[in-house]
């Protein structure tokens, strides 16, 4: 029988007030053979939310195989800060490893510490500056296309803007007009196949030579073909453009003088355009919603944005100011993280909150889950930026909030997605007010990343303030 008394050990974590974990329990629901598949793919956030009830530790079944959802921030940092025995595996990530390669996102433990330690120069925070410049160059053209009373469909518009950045900052000017509309156009359609397969309890449904499994084929081939011609491209040239592709292509290992092939390239690639288009595109867009419904917030945001910049556009030595900004985008990523389930698998026997995990085990852990978790965090599904202040911060578990993850294997590019998502909050603070059309309705879409599908919003020129000097476009 499930245990599902919230019993709770009389150990507290050290500075948070919260009981250690202690309980397990089991999913209910569970059907043969298919397991708990139905609702993980029918209502998956309402289903995951619901399992901390019935313990810090919750088993549940990924078609007939057993795995265990981390409830508990401390479990999900038990897990994060120990690689090698919780690896990247398990069948999310086992699905996802054939349609995006083996880079960074779904390598092994072995594997990914020569790939982090080549790439990472990529990321170096002297690079960050250069790239923040593409940056406001694209966040600018698009404000600038914007029309009073013309309705956008925001998510599409950030996807576009995300997928720019993105491309510049990844090939520079050795990728052509054509080639970046073809990552624009394939990506979407690569990111709901990866979802299907993803969640799919047997692989049999996406082996059926259905237009949309054609579709997804075809973008994929189109999109490696892109990477491939481009990478061509970079080697022949010999030319250093000051682009990721170029570091890329011109890194070494210092310790074993390891280069990338071509098809490593490819793959590291992949898991860049995936990870840094679509989930910054989503936490921008779920912003934007909930300034919407939250005009205090949306004033003290315009209210810095005035103060910081005067009616100008946001630049790069502008982000240490730009910190209510900040707050904000936190806030959001708390709760509506864009990689809402990660799976790790257990590579020798191991304890788990006293529960036994023997090699092959998959690891849960949903950062949606914990970010709305009410002994974590007051009034959890209250947005309240000014929580990410340093002395209400300071309270927060660790472990409650890793919409980056943590330990080695935490997102190369996460200070690159803060900079984007920052300096387009604040530039369009400065110039717009974003209004939803009425009628329009929202609800959290959770695929490879959690998106908020369609987002038709209305743009109003800002009228008040020092935003209102600039120049509207």
């Amino acid at each position: 029988m499930a245990q599902t008394a919230r019993l709770r050990s009389s150990t507290r974590l050290s500075g948070t007030g919260m009981a250690a974990p202690s309980t397990k329990g089991v999913a209910p629901g569970r059907l043969p053979v298919l397991g708990h598949a139905i609702p993980l793919r029918r209502r998956p956030l309402e289903f995951l939310a619901a399992l901390p009830a019935h313990g810090d530790l919750v088993e549940v079944r990924l078609g007939p195989q057993r795995a265990y959802l981390a409830c508990h921030p401390e479990l999900v940092r038990q897990v994060l800060l120990d690689p090698r025995t919780y690896d990247k595996g398990g069948p999310l990530f086992d699905k996802v490893r054939p349609l995006v390669g083996n880079g960074l996102f779904t390598s092994a433990w072995a594997e990914h510490r020569l790939q982090r330690r080549l790439v990472q120069p990529a990321f170096h925070s002297s690079r960050t500056a250069s790239y923040a410049a593409v940056m406001c160059e694209e966040i600018d053209a698009v404000l600038g296309s914007w029309q009073e009373g013309r309705a956008i469909d925001l998510g599409a518009t950030l996807h576009a803007l995300t997928v720019r950045v993105t491309t510049r900052t990844l090939f520079s000017t050795t990728i052509g007009g054509r080639a970046v509309a073809d990552v624009q156009q394939c990506l979407p359609i690569i990111l709901r196949g990866i979802y299907r397969r993803m969640t799919a309890p047997v692989g049999l449904l996406e082996r059926l030579p259905t237009p949309e499994n054609r579709r997804f084929e075809q973008a994929r081939g189109r999109l490696r073909a892109v990477i491939d011609e481009t990478v061509q491209g970079c080697r022949l040239s010999g030319a250093d453009n000051g682009d990721l592709l170029s570091i890329l292509v011109g890194a070494q290992d210092e310790e074993s003088g390891e280069r990338f092939t071509d098809d490593d390239i490819r793959d590291q690639v992949m898991t860049l355009l995936i990870a840094g288009t679509e989930t910054t595109a989503s936490v921008l867009a779920w912003t934007f919603h909930l300034l919407s419904r939250h005009p205090e917030v949306e004033q003290q945001l315009q209210d810095e944005a005035d103060r910081v910049l005067d009616g100008r556009l946001p630049a790069f030595a502008d982000l240490p100011a730009l910190d209510y900004a900040r707050r904000v985008v936190t806030e959001t990523l708390r709760l509506y993280p864009p990689a809402w389930l990660l799976s790790r698998i257990v590579t020798g026997e191991t304890e788990l909150c006293g529960q036994k995990l023997k090699p092959g085990t998959v690891v849960l852990f949903s950062p949606y889950v914990l970010g709305r978790n009410p002994h974590s965090f007051s009034g959890p599904d209250r947005f309240d930026p000014d929580r990410w202040l340093p002395e209400r911060a300071s309270s927060v578990p660790r472990g409650a909030m890793v919409p980056f993850g943590a330990g080695s294997r935490k997102c190369v590019g996460d200070t690159f997605g803060l900079a984007e998502a920052n300096l387009a909050l604040a530039a369009v603070s400065t110039r717009w007010q974003l209004r939803p059309v009425p009628g329009t309705t929202i609800r959290p879409k959770p695929e490879a990343a959690l998106g908020t599908g369609p987002l038709r919003m209305l743009p109003e020129p800002r009228r008040f303030g020092a935003g209102a000097r600039g120049t509207n476009p």
